[in-house]
């Protein structure tokens, strides 16, 4: 049996804030539905994902901006870094892992710059969206084995 993440519901408080936000990064808006004023479902997927986003009303009790460590994979971090930038968000510099298996929680353990061996795995950016959702940018150039 496959079991295919697809999905993640982030929780928002402005739901129109959070689509301009999103859609401004170039994500593909899949769908707007509203079944009455209290219950909207706004769908968003990132260039080139098989997952998607869910935020709206009436979809989770989480607090605004509670998710954290949400990763986007790419293949040049730098380059992903630079093209949020351009598009006006608050990203942070490339950083790696004082201890370099993974990053840690918050700033803690952060080194400036990419992986000097720029491993995959390795290099990171992060940002957070107008609700404080956390997005961590994670370099990965070559796969694990079975990945």
């Amino acid at each position: 049996m496959d079991y295919k993440l697809e999905v993640i519901v982030i929780p928002v408080a402005d739901v129109d804030r959070a689509k301009e936000f999103y859609t401004g990064l170039g994500w593909r808006l899949d769908a707007d539905f509203a079944t009455d004023d209290k219950f909207r479902v706004i769908q968003l997927t990132p260039p080139g994902s098989l997952a998607s986003v869910i935020f709206g009303s009436g979809l989770s009790n989480a607090a605004p901006g509670s998710s954290q460590g949400l990763h986007l994979v790419v293949e040049d971090v730098v380059a992903a870094r630079a093209e949020l930038a351009g598009k006006g968000v608050d990203v942070s510099e490339v950083f790696h892992d004082a201890g370099g298996v993974f990053h840690h929680a918050g700033a803690d353990g952060r080194v400036d710059g990419p992986d000097p061996e720029r491993r995959s795995y390795s290099s990171f950016a992060s940002f957070s969206d107008p609700d404080g959702n956390g997005w961590v940018l994670q370099e990965i150039t070559k796969r694990l084995p079975g990945r």
